[in-house]
């Protein structure tokens, strides 16, 4: 029997890993490594097509485009990553977009319904039609315990063929009125007013040349400045919360690098975003959703309870988690983020076309697992997979830019993404 004593309580952890210096700050990369790894890939990532593109992915314009263009990507992983992190898939969420997108178009274009034709009340019941085509998949896979494969890939082949048949065949539906496209194209409105650094050139003529000059937008500014402040707040109070009770925290100048590399690239981004039209509408959503998700699976009880489910679904089960229920809820969220996505790719091309959406789940499923998500279930994060869905909108928008066949474009991420898992099992295998 072993007769050395107990170990040293948790309040002195944190003066422990003060005294340990460097030696902290390399366990702490290390115990850390997929979240820095992740920044640091996007990072590099962008600074690389930013040279091969000669300057071109950094501009205004393009950065916008990025945004708006992969949107619907972002949104539709937030769903997924919880679907995963439950120890699910979903193979439907590209087709059950595609569907939404062209009921939206149809409601208000082709259908005389009246006031339900008005863009506000398409989407909600777009949503209300999303939620239930989550349900009824939950339902089989909850209640009836078929495997979400198989209910999903039915999923994807069923909506696919009903979105094609509402727009009969191969025909688009359009043009959509332009107060639904600004979910997707339009941008925030500069209440402040906007401010003029360096006024536009003027040549011999008398003309303004485009281009020329520099004026942001200042509600931009101000926002940016606020959501960065917020970073540095929140972080550096949950360290200090951990400190307080306990808990290893990263070193302080560790963390101090983070949060200033973190908000440097913001600052960055926002200037980039203030310099053209300002905020993308479909961006601040974007951001309200992040901080729900994140909200939810930190703060809440639902979030852990997830986690518990996909880390060990009997083991919850008999610590008095309702999984079935849970699982359906995880499912009616889905269908409800596949919704907002499939109106985003509405929104954005201005018309419901019947490829919307196609192939657009292995983007998202690739997004969470290049976030860190793990295909046992019970692991993954919110951030890390909005930061898996920007590396994968970075790689499309950078070879498009380049002129990389969209061929090779497939095997590129496919790549990206076997990469990601391999880490992920080798640093299972490994602990």
């Amino acid at each position: 029997m072993s007769t050395e004593s107990a170990p040293a309580p948790q309040s002195g952890l944190a003066e422990d890993v003060k005294q340990q210096g460097p030696r902290v700050a390399v366990s702490a990369l290390t115990t850390n490594l997929r979240e820095y790894g992740l920044i640091i890939a996007l990072i590099v990532i962008m600074l690389f097509f930013q040279y091969t593109t000669s300057g071109t992915l950094f501009k205004p314009v393009n950065l916008s485009n990025l945004v708006q263009q992969n949107s619907f990507i972002i949104v539709m992983a937030l769903g997924m990553l919880l679907v995963i992190v439950a120890g699910y898939i979903d193979l439907s969420v590209g087709s059950v977009a595609g569907f939404i997108g062209a009921l939206a178009a149809m409601m208000m274009v082709i259908w005389p319904l009246g006031m339900f034709s008005n863009p506000l009340v398409v989407s909600i019941v777009c949503l209300i039609v999303g939620a239930l085509i989550g349900a009824a998949q939950g339902y089989w896979i909850a209640y009836h315990k078929i495997p979400s494969f198989i209910v999903t890939l039915a999923g994807m082949l069923i909506f696919r063929g009903i979105c094609q048949a509402l727009l009969g065949g191969g025909s688009s539906v359009g043009p959509l009125p332009d107060s639904f496209k600004a979910l997707s194209s339009g941008f925030i409105p500069d209440v402040i007013g906007p401010l003029t650094l360096i006024p536009p050139t003027v040549n011999a003529a008398g003309k303004t040349i485009v281009g020329s000059g520099l004026t942001l937008h200042m509600t931009t500014v101000v926002l940016g400045l606020i959501a960065v402040l917020a970073y540095a707040y929140f972080g550096f109070r949950t360290r200090r919360k951990r400190e307080r009770h306990g808990y290893e925290a990263e070193p302080f100048p560790l963390f101090v690098i983070k949060t200033l590399v973190g908000s440097a690239l913001a600052l960055f981004l926002v200037f980039q975003f203030a310099s053209y039209r300002g905020l993308p509408v479909v961006l601040l959503v974007m951001g309200v959703l992040i901080s729900l998700f994140v909200f939810v699976t930190k703060r809440m009880t639902i979030g852990r309870r997830i986690y518990a489910m996909g880390g060990n679904a009997k083991a919850a089960q008999l610590s008095g988690i309702n999984t079935e229920r849970l699982t359906l809820l995880v499912f009616i969220n889905m269908g409800v983020l596949s919704a907002l996505g499939g109106l985003i790719i509405a929104a954005r091309l201005g018309q419901a076309v019947p490829a919307a959406g196609l192939g657009s789940e292995l983007d998202v499923i690739a997004a969470v697992f290049i976030g860190g998500a793990s295909a046992m279930g019970g692991v993954g994060q919110v951030i890390g997979a909005v930061v898996g869905g920007f590396i994968m909108g970075v790689m499309n928008n950078g070879m498009s830019i380049m002129g990389v066949n969209v061929d090779w474009q497939q095997v590129v991420k496919g790549l990206v993404l076997l990469g990601a898992v391999i880490f992920d099992v080798y640093n299972k295998n490994k602990a």
